[in-house]
Order: structure tokens, then sequence, then C-alpha cells
């Protein structure tokens, strides 16, 4: 199974991660950053399980310019 990682903490809210994936993402009005919707927060670290799209996952990750998303598993 394939687990997104967000570091939310670090991100600077380029809103590129909502624009490539919205189904996944939310541009917060509180603080302008990326939220990931349905992730499950530990330690400041937001995590979500993901069945499908993996590939989109990877390419969100890597347009990601501070690198704050992860994507393990698959």
């Amino acid at each position: 199974m394939t687990k997104l990682i967000h570091y939310r903490s670090k991100c600077i809210g380029c809103g590129i991660c909502y624009e490539m994936q919205p189904e996944f993402w939310r541009m917060s009005r509180k603080d302008g950053k990326a939220s990931l919707l349905r992730g499950v927060e530990k330690k400041g670290i937001f995590q979500r399980e993901v069945k499908t799209d993996r590939q989109t996952c990877l390419e969100v990750a890597q347009a990601c310019p501070v690198s704050v998303i992860k994507v393990v598993g698959g």
C-alpha cells in the first residue's frame, strides 16, 4: 500500500499539490499552507494511505519545491 507523508510545518503554501491532485489536498485559509485531506497527524507529520493513483502522488511529491511530500510503499 502507498502512503503519502506531509511535513506540513515546512510547507511554503505554493499550491502545486492542490493544483495537481485536488482530491488529496486543500489550501488552508488560516495559514495558507497545504493540508492533506484525511491525513492522520502524528508529531506534526501527516500521513494517509492511498489505494490508487500512486504515479500522480509521485509526480506531486517531485513537483513540491521544498520537498515536504514523500511517497512510501507501493
